[in-house]
């Protein structure tokens, strides 16, 4: 036990004592403030109204109408909220031809400063028929502003066809006014204040997390395995402990450094984000502007749940990459053999968005159970839907089983093939490996 102790002290001391361990966790919480601050910055800047000209060709109120909707656009809810446009409103020439040109030819000038003519939006009685309204701007490729440009108009043009087959506008108006599903999940029979946005942020982050440490860390536990193949080192190592217990000491080793920098990680979001509206203050910045993105809180069971999952999927998938990292002699062949391992975690990644829609069906029990896909899988499905006990139970026991499984064929790989030199072993070798231990 105290030589291994020992090798978990030294592979943990050896990557948390190094510049570039220090550099990430720093950088970490500093991406996190650019992440919190940058959005909001932007929001700020976009308050500004953006100037757009009606050009009216249409009888009637139509381009009236079209010009009321725009001008009562908002930016933002509630007391903060900005106009969205600055709408002017132009009659059209004989033919729609100079008036238009003209507007055009001002639109998205570099030298007018930032009250610039951005877009004109050309009204014609034909939009009434073909549902086609013409809008000339400098920046058509934001899909969200020509989203909320299109959805303002719609409700324009909406007005103008009930008007003129007859129908009182303000009364279809107000029945069709937007409903918002403000959600809320319940948990045990209870409503926990979480959104349904909110939840899934959390299901995304945590199998984010896990995906990173599997990639950084995981990797380095192999890296770690074929450096001291090459230097000769494992012979050294091996005559003092067994090669299981060194393999066993790095996982460990290796994954201790990973939940020490994913803490530092997550304390310091949960600082910035519970303080984001006094940064958002720092910055000039409206309160609305910090309060918009919906901020998950996760429960202790959910924390424990994600621990335990993430102790294991760590393990499985470490061990995993040590076995590789025996079969190979250098690090260009460690990261080819890898590419299954690789490969295997991305999919479990991805399955977590398939899994959104249906949490407690058939697919997303079946994932729960297969160890590969169960650290991935299970958390994400509690965050969105409480699972009973035995469910989580079931899975847990399953991923233990195969981090058994998994630590006991790399054990055999590993005992082998770490004092292996000069070339990568064949699948034919590994298989005899494993059978004769």
């Amino acid at each position: 036990m105290r030589k291994l102790l020992a090798v978990i002290r030294r592979e943990f001391m050896v990557r948390a004592h190094t510049r570039a361990f220090v550099i990430s966790t720093v950088l970490g919480p500093t991406l996190m403030a650019f992440l919190v601050v940058f959005p909001m910055l932007l929001e700020s800047r976009d308050r500004a109204p953006k100037r757009i000209v009606v050009l009216d060709a249409a009888s009637g109120e139509f381009g009236a109408r079209v010009t009321d909707a725009l001008a009562g656009a908002r930016r933002g809810v509630g007391p903060d909220a900005a106009p969205r446009y600055v709408v002017t409103r132009l009659a059209a020439g004989a033919g729609n031809v100079a008036p238009l040109d003209s507007l055009v030819s001002l639109t998205g000038a570099k030298d007018a400063g930032p009250g610039a003519l951005v877009g004109v939006v050309l009204v014609a009685d034909s939009v009434i028929e073909t549902g086609r309204l013409h809008y000339y701007g400098s920046n058509v490729g934001s899909l969200s502003e020509m989203g909320e440009l299109q959805r303002t108009v719609r409700q324009a043009v909406i007005g103008e066809r009930l008007a003129r087959a007859g129908v009182d506008p303000a009364v279809l108006m107000v029945a069709t006014a937007p409903v918002s599903l403000e959600t809320a999940r319940v948990s045990n029979g209870q409503v926990s204040g979480e959104t349904g946005e909110s939840s899934f942020i959390l299901a995304y982050v945590m199998s984010f997390l896990l995906y990173m440490a599997l990639l950084l860390y995981g990797t380095q536990v192999m890296g770690s395995v074929v450096e001291e193949k090459s230097n000769r080192i494992m012979e050294v190592l091996v005559s003092s402990l067994t090669p299981f217990e060194l393999m066993l000491g790095k996982v460990v080793g290796v994954g201790s450094v990973a939940l020490l920098q994913l803490g530092i990680w997550s304390g310091a979001a949960k600082l910035l984000t519970s303080q984001r509206v006094a940064i958002a203050g720092l910055f000039g910045a409206a309160p609305s502007d910090a309060v918009g993105m919906p901020i998950p809180a996760i429960s202790g069971s959910l924390l424990v749940v994600y621990l335990t999952f993430f102790v294991l999927g760590f393990f499985l998938y470490s061990a995993a990459y040590a076995a590789v990292a025996a079969t190979v002699s250098t690090q260009q062949e460690a990261q080819q053999a890898a590419m299954p391992v690789t490969l295997c975690i991305v999919a479990g990644l991805l399955l977590m968005f398939g899994l959104l829609d249906e949490p407690n069906g058939t697919l997303a029990r079946t994932m729960s159970l297969i160890p590969l896909f169960a650290p991935f899988v299970t958390p994400v499905r509690h965050s969105l839907s409480p699972l009973p006990l035995t469910e989580l139970l079931a899975s847990a026991g399953m991923t233990a089983l195969g981090v058994v499984v998994v630590a006991w064929v790399a054990g055999r790989i590993y005992r082998v093939g770490i004092l292996m030199y000069g070339k990568r072993a064949t699948i034919p070798e590994i298989f005899r490996w494993i059978r004769t231990g």
